[in-house]
């Protein structure tokens, strides 16, 4: 593999204009990102206390969301819950994503070689999203869903990219990461995540054994643009009750990084 380099820098560090910075369009997005540690709705009094502001201040921001259509009444009367619209924002993100828009053609192929589920994460600092999934003939209700945020440190696609990383951008990354587990078996210690990075360095690729969902096996190759910083991940995952690690590793291996090259380049 070529050097690993720096991360590139975003405005979640700190260099963004804080005299461009509108508070009230903060405030209406700490509303909308309570729901993603909730995964329920929520009353009012519940939207306040996790968004952090006062409950008159919240009721105006809710009032003007679900009148937007960003935020809408559950059917069973037990609150809010984000609204339709927040669909169509999501849909004009991935049709202008230049590498989801290219990247869906080389997974569909390598979903027919493979014929296991394949995915295409994207890199957001602590936590990579998913973009593109594509399914296998079984799956766990959270595996299918577009969206789905995986914490970099414990992800395969996330240690892949991290591979591309100096060990100073790894090092900040770990230091920085909430790094509680996902499943009883995930590894959360820092001299063995350490290992498991450097291990992708050598192979091209990071295999996760039971990280985010028991009985499931991942391996990843990075995607980088064209100054070399990895941007992406291509995923394939597999349950344990069908394949044996090793064979996994070797069947599944040359074909992510196969397909990382190809969007690479």
């Amino acid at each position: 593999m070529s050097k690993p380099i720096a991360a590139a820098p975003t405005e979640k560090d700190g260099t963004a204009d804080p005299r461009l910075f509108v508070q009230a369009v903060e405030k209406a997005f700490r509303i909308l990102e309570v729901f993603g540690g909730s995964g329920r709705p929520m009353s009012l009094s519940e939207i306040a206390a996790a968004a952090g502001m006062d409950k008159s201040g919240a009721q105006r921001l809710c009032h003007t969301l679900r009148h937007l259509g960003y935020l809408q009444a559950d059917p069973q009367g037990r609150g809010l819950m984000p609204g339709l619209r927040l669909m169509d924002r999501s849909y004009d993100f991935l049709r202008m994503h230049p590498l989801v828009e290219r990247g869906t053609a080389v997974l569909i192929e390598l979903r027919r070689t493979a014929q296991e589920r394949v995915d295409l994460s994207l890199l957001d600092d602590l936590s990579v999203i998913y973009a593109v999934r594509l399914q296998s003939k079984r799956e766990t209700f959270s595996a299918t869903l577009l969206g789905r945020r995986v914490p970099t440190f414990c992800s395969s696609g996330g240690q892949a990219m991290m591979a591309m990383m100096d060990d100073a951008a790894v090092e900040d990354i770990l230091a920085r990461s909430d790094r509680r587990p996902m499943t009883p078996k995930t590894i959360t210690d820092l001299p063995t995540l350490r290992a498991k990075v450097a291990a992708a360095r050598a192979l091209g690729y990071a295999l996760a054994i039971e990280q985010g969902l028991l009985g499931e096996v991942v391996l990843a190759a990075a995607v980088h643009d064209r100054q070399g910083r990895p941007i992406a991940a291509i995923h394939i995952a597999a349950s344990l009750s069908e394949w044996e690690v090793e064979p996994f590793a070797r069947r599944m291996a040359p074909l992510a990084m196969e397909a990382a090259r190809a969007l690479s380049n």
